[in-house]
């Protein structure tokens, strides 16, 4: 059975798990949807009560009752990479391929509807409280008066944006900025703020979650690190991440956490404080692992790659599936 990465040419962090799927003899096809109708076609037909669904890409054909597992990686948005692109031929393409997929019972990592849902930043914040991880004091609001309140009650804040990336072509990151104790927020009211309390942190983690698997890395603060400079991916200093251990109860939470949003993978941003205390920023369900992966040798990709070789839960081995999994 075949292991499918959605995902774009340049996405060289897929190349990494390609690799170990490779070497363990398992069939991978990468594909991405925006080239669907121009270098990807599909076919599924609904006949006598059974679904037979085909794809074919770069001379390779792939047959929906043949799928081990689907990595939603980065794929592009479907049929905008053809020669007269438009809205209805975007939605019609996603319908066919995506709904075919979603009929294959193949594993997936991560489930199209589960990755819509956890995009959402205010979201998030709510299933981390209810998980048990601390969660910085947050307000967001287009209420002017709302934000000079908090700001009162919270002098040290960060702003940040609720949606992540800012929607230009290419998109671009929008970093995490401190507040100045000054600041007038009437602009508040023509569009949604989110306010945070500044941790005074003692380093940065990035724990990788790969099903069961949790991958931590710490970034340590600079005692001369500049205090505006909030972002993590913004960050200057030569200080390398390092592998860490994950304290018990984050391991709880986190998992509590990764069950609740029906996740198989997801990237969670934390601030230690002074005290050790790890302070849940956000989960990026689609989040980088690569830059983690070479600075610390943690085998991330390595544990993506077993996790998507195995066969679905609702289907039993065949026998190709064991002869593959023991070359």
């Amino acid at each position: 059975m075949t292991v499918l990465i959605l995902t774009s040419e340049e996405d060289v962090t897929a190349d990494m798990v390609v690799v170990h799927l490779n070497a363990s003899g398992v069939p991978v096809v990468r594909l991405d949807p925006a080239d669907v109708t121009g270098g990807v076609a599909l076919s599924g037909e609904y006949v006598h009560g059974s679904f037979r669904g085909h794809l074919w890409s770069a001379g390779r054909l792939l047959t929906m009752d043949g799928l081990r597992s689907v990595w939603v990686r980065r794929p592009g948005t479907p049929a905008t990479r053809v020669a007269q692109p438009s809205p209805w031929l975007t939605e019609e393409s996603a319908q066919a391929l995506y709904g075919m997929l979603r009929s294959s019972g193949a594993r997936w990592m991560n489930h199209p509807d589960a990755a819509r849902r956890a995009r959402h930043k205010p979201w998030q914040l709510r299933l981390a409280q209810h998980s048990g991880l601390p969660v910085p004091a947050t307000l967001i609001t287009t209420f002017p008066g709302a934000a000079r309140e908090f700001a009162e009650r919270f002098p040290d804040l960060v702003v940040k944006p609720v949606s992540g990336a800012h929607p230009q072509e290419p998109p671009r990151a929008v970093p995490t900025s401190r507040v100045a104790p000054d600041t007038d927020f009437t602009a508040v009211a023509y569009g949604p703020t989110l306010l945070q309390r500044r941790i005074a942190k003692r380093a940065d983690i990035r724990l990788t979650v790969v099903g069961e698997r949790l991958l931590a890395a710490r970034k340590d603060a600079t005692a001369d690190a500049d205090p505006e400079e909030v972002d993590v991916r913004f960050d200057r200093s030569p200080t390398p991440w390092r592998p860490a251990e994950v304290p018990p109860r984050i391991a709880d939470s986190v998992r509590a956490y990764m069950r609740e949003a029906e996740l198989a993978y997801g990237a969670f941003d934390f601030v230690e404080d002074r005290d050790g205390l790890w302070w849940f920023l956000e989960c990026n369900q689609s989040g980088q692992f690569g830059f983690v992966e070479v600075e610390t040798g943690q085998p991330i990709a390595a544990a993506i790659a077993e996790w998507l070789s195995r066969p679905p839960k609702d289907r039993p081995p065949r026998a190709e599936d064991a002869n593959s999994t023991a070359r």
